[in-house]
């Protein structure tokens, strides 16, 4: 049977989200859910979700190659917020999508992200003051889940996308914390393969209800 859950809750503990997470849950805003498959293009595509092990992570050369690239940008961590700023952003980030376009933020933020359902960090990357990506990052109380990313279409080539998951990382490691989760990937090779291009990857099995190390179970990981 395909496994499809849900539930809908304004408040979740920093260790109940940690919990969560571990049993292979999400959310957007107040709304939290699991499954193990999905449509897309008439095709049936297995969900597989992914953490990385922070003690075993290191940067791959081309993300520390990325890092260089970016020296010149600036970086900051703060309570979640959604401005005008923010919104300009996003209209232009979801241009990029030619299906499944999200409609705006709220489809990932709650009307209170800084703590509903659970604290909730924002990365902010700008270019000479001027912002050109961010991210929303969940604080668990050994975890960190990153929630959304946007980007400036025109600063596509500075590789923002993991550039910004990098700085989560960052942060994730600062702040001491063991577990990075970026989400759902598939199983099969789709857009989201992007998640799968880092060190201490694991990945959880709907069966065992275990995380297993995958670095080596996706073909060209690293």
């Amino acid at each position: 049977m395909p496994l499809s859950e849900y539930f809908v809750t304004g408040s979740v503990t920093p260790i109940g989200l940690d919990m969560l997470l571990e049993g292979g849950w999400r959310h957007f805003g107040e709304y939290f859910f699991r499954y193990d498959n999905q449509e897309s293009d008439g095709k049936n595509l297995h969900i597989v979700p992914l953490r990385i092990n922070l003690e075993r992570f290191k940067q791959s050369e081309s993300q520390r190659r990325l890092i260089r690239k970016n020296k010149d940008l600036s970086v900051k961590v703060g309570p979640t917020f959604v401005d005008k700023e923010i919104r300009e952003l996003f209209e232009k980030h979801r241009v990029r999508f030619k299906e499944n376009v999200p409609d705006s933020l709220t489809d990932f933020l709650s009307f209170q992200p800084d703590s509903v359902p659970v604290e909730n960090k924002t990365v902010v990357v700008f270019d000479q003051g001027r912002l050109i990506a961010a991210s929303f990052l969940d604080i668990g109380n050994w975890s960190t889940s990153s929630i959304y990313g946007i980007f400036e279409p025109d600063f596509a080539s500075r590789g923002l996308g993991i550039y910004t998951m990098l700085m989560e990382i960052q942060y994730s490691l600062k702040t001491g914390k063991k577990f990075y989760y970026p989400g759902y990937a598939h199983l099969e090779s789709s857009y989201y393969d992007y998640k799968k291009q880092f060190f201490g990857l694991e990945r959880y099995d709907w069966e065992t209800q275990h995380w297993i190390p995958a670095e080596r179970f996706f073909t060209g990981s690293i």
